[in-house]
């Protein structure tokens, strides 16, 4: 597997060390972690990771906008959402993010993400919501 850096952006602490000690184990290279969007902003721009991991409920902040934000202008960063709530609860959120998509955090490890890297690269992205009528 091609080793990846990565920048996890997530509001709990608990969770930033075991998902980075899970990720470096499986040859990630975790090259920082933030806990809001003003940082996650700063370290993407400095640290310019192959993808960058953002809860979608990161605090009093919304994860979507911080990828939104990540996805856009100069940063153009590669972003894969987490959450520990099902996909289907969030199609809709996800679809104007800008991420290339989403894992469920008990599902995060370096094969999944790798796994959703190459489906992107090959134009397999996620579907887009089902539009009615």
């Amino acid at each position: 597997m091609v080793t990846l850096s990565c920048l996890i952006i997530d509001d709990s602490e608990k969770f930033l060390v075991s998902a980075t000690r899970l990720l470096s184990l499986q040859g990630v290279s975790v090259v920082g972690r933030a806990s809001t969007g003003d940082e996650a902003l700063r370290l993407a721009a400095a640290l310019r990771p192959d993808v960058t991991l953002v809860d979608v409920e990161l605090g009093a902040e919304d994860g979507i906008e911080v990828a939104r934000r990540l996805t856009s202008g100069d940063l153009s960063a590669m972003v894969i959402l987490i959450s520990l709530r099902d996909r289907n609860e969030l199609t809709e959120l996800l679809a104007g993010s800008g991420a290339i998509g989403f894992l469920r955090k008990d599902a995060l490890d370096a094969q999944a993400v790798a796994d959703l890297i190459a489906q992107w690269r090959q134009g397999n992205v996620a579907p887009e919501p089902p539009h009615d009528g």
